[in-house]
C-alpha cells in the first residue's frame, strides 16, 4: 500500500516526458510563470478547461510531474491502462467517488502535485462555475493552489484534424501565484468549504484576467 504513491510518481514523471515531446512537437507552447509552482511539497494546479488538450498540455509544460483527476469516461480501451500507468486518477463524476478522493489525497500527502479542472467539465474555460471538490482537497490537505490558465487551445480548429488546434499554433500556459484556500482554522464544514470556494473563484478569475492581458488573448 505504501509503495503505490512512489510508483504513481514515477509514472507521472514518464507521462510528463511524453507530454513534453508531444506538446512541443505538435504545437508551440509559450509558458509563463512556471517558476511559481512550488519546487517541492504538495501543490494543486487549478486549470481552466476549454479543450481536450488542456490537461496533456499542462502535464507537458509543468515543472513537476502532475497527477490529474480525469473523468472515468476517458479511461476506455488502451487508454485505461496507459493513463493509470502514467499516474493519472480516474474519477466518477456522477457520485461522491471515495476511491478517487482517497487517491488524490494520497498524492498530496506524499508531497505530489494534483491537477484539477475545478469547473468539473470542459466549457468556456473561464472559471465561472466551480465545484466544491477543489476547495475540499485544498482545505483538507493544506496544499497551496496554483492557478493555471491555458489560452489559445480552443480559438480555432485545425485544418488537418478539426478536433485539435492548428498544428504548430501557439498555446499559452500561464501559471499564477500560489495561494491558500482555507481561512487558517482547518475547518471543513459546509460553510467553510463554501467560503473557500468563493475565495478560490475570485483568485482564479483574477488570474485569468491577468493572463489574458499578459498574452493579449
Amino acid at each position: 500500500m505504501t509503495a503505490a504513491p512512489v510508483a504513481s510518481e514515477r509514472g507521472a514523471d514518464i507521462g510528463r516526458r511524453i507530454g513534453v515531446g508531444l506538446m512541443y512537437g505538435l504545437w508551440k507552447p509559450r509558458v509563463l510563470g512556471a517558476w511559481k509552482v512550488p519546487a517541492s511539497g504538495p501543490a494543486i494546479l487549478a486549470v481552466n478547461h476549454s479543450h481536450n488538450i488542456d490537461g496533456p498540455m499542462v502535464m507537458g509544460v509543468a515543472p513537476r510531474p502532475t497527477h490529474f483527476l480525469i473523468k472515468k469516461e476517458a479511461f476506455v480501451g488502451p487508454l485505461d491502462p496507459f493513463l493509470t500507468a502514467i499516474g493519472q486518477l480516474k474519477v466518477d463524476r456522477s457520485v461522491a467517488d471515495r476511491g478517487a478522493i482517497t487517491r488524490a489525497l494520497d498524492v498530496l500527502a506524499a508531497g505530489g502535485v494534483l491537477g484539477i479542472f475545478p469547473e468539473g467539465t470542459r466549457g468556456e474555460g473561464d472559471f465561472a462555475s466551480l465545484r466544491a471538490g477543489l476547495a475540499y482537497f485544498a482545505v483538507r490537505s493544506g496544499a497551496p493552489i496554483v492557478p493555471v490558465a491555458v489560452l489559445g487551445s480552443s480559438e480555432k480548429p485545425g485544418r488537418l484534424i478539426k478536433g485539435l488546434p492548428p498544428l504548430r499554433s501557439r498555446v499559452d500556459v500561464v501559471f499564477g501565484d500560489p495561494f491558500e484556500a482555507g481561512d487558517g482554522t482547518g475547518r471543513r464544514t459546509r460553510a467553510a468549504l463554501d467560503a473557500a470556494t468563493e475565495r478560490i473563484q475570485k483568485q482564479l478569475g483574477t488570474h485569468l484576467e491577468n493572463a489574458r492581458r499578459l498574452t493579449g488573448r
